[in-house]
Protein backbone atom coordinates (compact mmCIF):
# COMPACT_ATOMS: atom_id res chain seq x y z
CA UNK A 1 0.00 0.00 0.00
CA UNK A 2 1.83 3.07 -1.19
CA UNK A 3 -0.59 5.30 1.47
CA UNK A 4 1.17 2.89 4.64
CA UNK A 5 4.11 5.44 5.34
CA UNK A 6 1.90 7.92 5.75
CA UNK A 7 -0.52 5.81 7.69
CA UNK A 8 2.18 4.49 10.40
CA UNK A 9 3.21 8.30 10.72
CA UNK A 10 -0.12 9.57 11.25
CA UNK A 11 -0.68 6.53 13.81
CA UNK A 12 2.87 7.27 15.68
CA UNK A 13 1.82 10.85 15.91
CA UNK A 14 -1.64 10.35 17.00
CA UNK A 15 -0.55 8.45 20.14
CA UNK A 16 0.93 11.37 20.77
CA UNK A 17 -1.29 14.45 20.10
CA UNK A 18 -4.81 13.19 18.06
CA UNK A 19 -5.67 16.52 17.53
CA UNK A 20 -3.24 18.12 16.06
CA UNK A 21 -3.02 15.90 13.56
CA UNK A 22 -6.62 15.88 12.23
CA UNK A 23 -6.13 19.80 12.41
CA UNK A 24 -2.86 19.27 9.92
CA UNK A 25 -3.97 16.85 7.69
CA UNK A 26 -7.60 18.88 7.47
CA UNK A 27 -5.67 21.75 6.76
CA UNK A 28 -3.43 20.87 4.25
CA UNK A 29 -6.09 19.30 2.41
CA UNK A 30 -8.24 22.63 2.48
CA UNK A 31 -4.99 24.58 1.13
CA UNK A 32 -4.21 21.85 -1.35
CA UNK A 33 -1.16 21.07 -0.06
CA UNK A 34 -2.01 17.38 -0.14
CA UNK A 35 -4.24 15.22 -2.23
CA UNK A 36 -4.04 12.09 0.22
CA UNK A 37 -6.12 14.18 2.96
CA UNK A 38 -9.56 12.24 2.75
CA UNK A 39 -12.70 14.95 2.15
CA UNK A 40 -13.63 14.22 6.01
CA UNK A 41 -11.03 15.78 7.76
CA UNK A 42 -11.34 18.73 5.14
CA UNK A 43 -14.87 19.76 6.65
CA UNK A 44 -15.51 22.51 8.89
CA UNK A 45 -16.64 21.25 11.79
CA UNK A 46 -13.80 18.86 11.98
CA UNK A 47 -11.43 21.45 11.93
CA UNK A 48 -12.99 23.68 14.79
CA UNK A 49 -13.26 20.91 16.79
CA UNK A 50 -9.70 19.55 16.48
CA UNK A 51 -8.74 22.96 16.52
CA UNK A 52 -10.59 23.77 20.16
CA UNK A 53 -9.37 20.26 21.52
CA UNK A 54 -5.88 21.16 20.35
CA UNK A 55 -6.07 24.16 22.68
CA UNK A 56 -7.31 22.78 25.40
CA UNK A 57 -4.76 19.70 25.24
CA UNK A 58 -2.15 22.17 24.75
CA UNK A 59 -2.94 23.68 28.45
CA UNK A 60 -3.64 20.59 30.03
CA UNK A 61 -0.46 18.87 28.48
CA UNK A 62 1.93 20.96 30.58
CA UNK A 63 0.14 21.07 34.23
CA UNK A 64 1.91 18.46 36.22
CA UNK A 65 -0.63 15.82 37.11
CA UNK A 66 -3.19 17.15 34.94
CA UNK A 67 -1.53 16.11 31.94
CA UNK A 68 -1.39 12.50 33.22
CA UNK A 69 -4.92 12.83 34.01
CA UNK A 70 -5.76 13.84 30.56
CA UNK A 71 -3.80 10.97 29.40
CA UNK A 72 -5.59 8.81 31.15
CA UNK A 73 -9.12 10.10 29.25
CA UNK A 74 -6.98 9.52 25.90
CA UNK A 75 -6.06 5.93 26.30
CA UNK A 76 -8.87 4.91 24.59
CA UNK A 77 -9.07 8.23 22.01
CA UNK A 78 -5.88 8.33 20.67
CA UNK A 79 -5.59 4.33 19.48
CA UNK A 80 -9.09 5.30 17.79
CA UNK A 81 -8.24 8.09 16.81
CA UNK A 82 -4.75 6.54 14.82
CA UNK A 83 -7.09 3.56 13.41
CA UNK A 84 -9.81 5.84 12.40
CA UNK A 85 -7.21 7.92 10.00
CA UNK A 86 -5.67 4.96 8.91
CA UNK A 87 -8.89 3.82 7.47
CA UNK A 88 -9.98 7.27 5.82
CA UNK A 89 -6.49 7.27 3.97
CA UNK A 90 -6.81 3.90 2.72
CA UNK A 91 -9.78 5.42 1.18
CA UNK A 92 -11.33 2.31 0.28
CA UNK A 93 -14.96 1.55 2.49
CA UNK A 94 -15.16 -2.00 3.42
CA UNK A 95 -11.55 -3.27 1.73
CA UNK A 96 -9.00 -4.99 3.34
CA UNK A 97 -6.59 -2.59 2.52
CA UNK A 98 -8.78 -0.16 4.81
CA UNK A 99 -9.07 -2.63 7.44
CA UNK A 100 -4.82 -3.32 7.44
CA UNK A 101 -4.46 0.53 7.13
CA UNK A 102 -6.76 0.65 10.76
CA UNK A 103 -4.97 -2.12 12.26
CA UNK A 104 -1.46 -0.18 11.36
CA UNK A 105 -2.17 3.05 12.74
CA UNK A 106 -4.47 2.24 15.80
CA UNK A 107 -1.50 -0.11 17.02
CA UNK A 108 0.82 2.23 16.28
CA UNK A 109 -1.17 4.92 18.13
CA UNK A 110 -1.64 2.49 21.32
CA UNK A 111 2.07 2.04 21.18
CA UNK A 112 3.34 5.93 21.44
CA UNK A 113 0.52 6.68 23.41
CA UNK A 114 1.65 4.43 26.66
CA UNK A 115 5.19 6.18 25.74
CA UNK A 116 4.12 9.34 26.17
CA UNK A 117 1.68 8.61 29.21
CA UNK A 118 4.59 6.76 30.76
CA UNK A 119 6.72 9.25 30.43
CA UNK A 120 4.94 11.64 31.60
CA UNK A 121 4.28 9.52 34.68
CA UNK A 122 8.30 9.69 35.19
CA UNK A 123 8.27 13.15 34.63
CA UNK A 124 6.21 13.49 37.33
CA UNK A 125 7.69 12.16 39.68
CA UNK A 126 10.00 15.68 39.85
CA UNK A 127 7.77 18.86 41.50
CA UNK A 128 8.65 21.45 38.94
CA UNK A 129 7.20 22.08 36.31
CA UNK A 130 9.60 23.47 33.78
CA UNK A 131 10.12 19.45 32.29
CA UNK A 132 6.61 19.02 32.04
CA UNK A 133 6.36 22.39 29.53
CA UNK A 134 9.54 21.46 28.16
CA UNK A 135 8.44 17.95 26.94
CA UNK A 136 5.29 19.25 25.72
CA UNK A 137 6.52 21.32 23.71
CA UNK A 138 9.08 19.14 22.04
CA UNK A 139 6.19 16.57 21.75
CA UNK A 140 3.99 19.72 19.24
CA UNK A 141 6.94 20.53 17.61
CA UNK A 142 7.74 16.66 16.67
CA UNK A 143 4.34 16.01 15.87
CA UNK A 144 3.85 18.58 13.22
CA UNK A 145 6.94 18.65 11.93
CA UNK A 146 7.29 15.08 11.22
CA UNK A 147 3.61 14.99 10.08
CA UNK A 148 4.70 17.86 7.72
CA UNK A 149 7.45 16.19 6.34
CA UNK A 150 5.41 12.95 5.76
CA UNK A 151 2.64 14.88 3.80
CA UNK A 152 6.09 15.28 1.03
CA UNK A 153 8.49 12.32 2.03
CA UNK A 154 6.10 9.68 3.53
CA UNK A 155 8.49 6.76 3.49
CA UNK A 156 11.74 9.25 4.80
CA UNK A 157 9.19 10.42 7.73
CA UNK A 158 7.69 6.37 8.48
CA UNK A 159 11.45 5.62 9.56
CA UNK A 160 12.22 8.55 11.65
CA UNK A 161 8.22 7.50 13.24
CA UNK A 162 9.57 3.83 14.00
CA UNK A 163 13.00 5.07 15.00
CA UNK A 164 11.44 7.54 17.44
CA UNK A 165 8.87 5.04 18.76
CA UNK A 166 11.51 2.30 19.10
CA UNK A 167 13.65 4.38 21.66
CA UNK A 168 10.57 5.63 23.35
CA UNK A 169 9.96 1.93 24.32
CA UNK A 170 13.41 0.90 25.15
CA UNK A 171 13.15 4.65 27.74
CA UNK A 172 10.08 3.77 29.02
CA UNK A 173 11.73 0.39 29.75
CA UNK A 174 14.16 2.19 31.77
CA UNK A 175 12.02 4.53 33.34
CA UNK A 176 9.50 1.50 34.87
CA UNK A 177 10.75 2.45 38.21
CA UNK A 178 10.10 5.71 38.43
CA UNK A 179 6.60 5.44 36.67
CA UNK A 180 6.06 2.88 39.80
CA UNK A 181 6.86 5.84 42.19
CA UNK A 182 4.42 7.71 40.62
CA UNK A 183 1.55 5.64 40.72
CA UNK A 184 2.45 4.66 44.40
CA UNK A 185 2.13 8.89 45.04
CA UNK A 186 -0.80 9.06 43.10
CA UNK A 187 -2.37 6.66 45.28
CA UNK A 188 -1.25 7.38 48.30
CA UNK A 189 -2.84 11.20 47.48
CA UNK A 190 -6.09 9.59 46.61
CA UNK A 191 -6.11 7.74 49.95
CA UNK A 192 -5.30 11.26 52.02
CA UNK A 193 -7.97 13.00 50.19
CA UNK A 194 -10.98 10.36 51.13
CA UNK A 195 -9.57 10.02 54.81
CA UNK A 196 -9.90 14.19 54.49
CA UNK A 197 -13.33 13.93 53.33
CA UNK A 198 -14.25 11.42 55.79
CA UNK A 199 -12.87 13.61 58.76
CA UNK A 200 -14.93 16.38 57.50
CA UNK A 201 -17.87 14.29 57.03
CA UNK A 202 -17.71 12.36 60.51
CA UNK A 203 -18.55 13.53 63.99
CA UNK A 204 -17.67 16.66 65.93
Amino acid sequence: MSVLPLVFTSGWASGINAYAVVLLLGVFGVTGVSDEVPAALQRTDVLVAAGVLFLCEAVADKIPYVDSAWDSVHTVVRPVAGAVLGALLAGETGSLPELAAAAVGGSTALMSHLVKAGTRMAINTSPEPFTNVGMSIAEDLGVAGLVTFAIFNPEAAAIIAAVLLGLGLVILIFLVSRIRRFLRRRAQRREEKRLAREGVGGGP
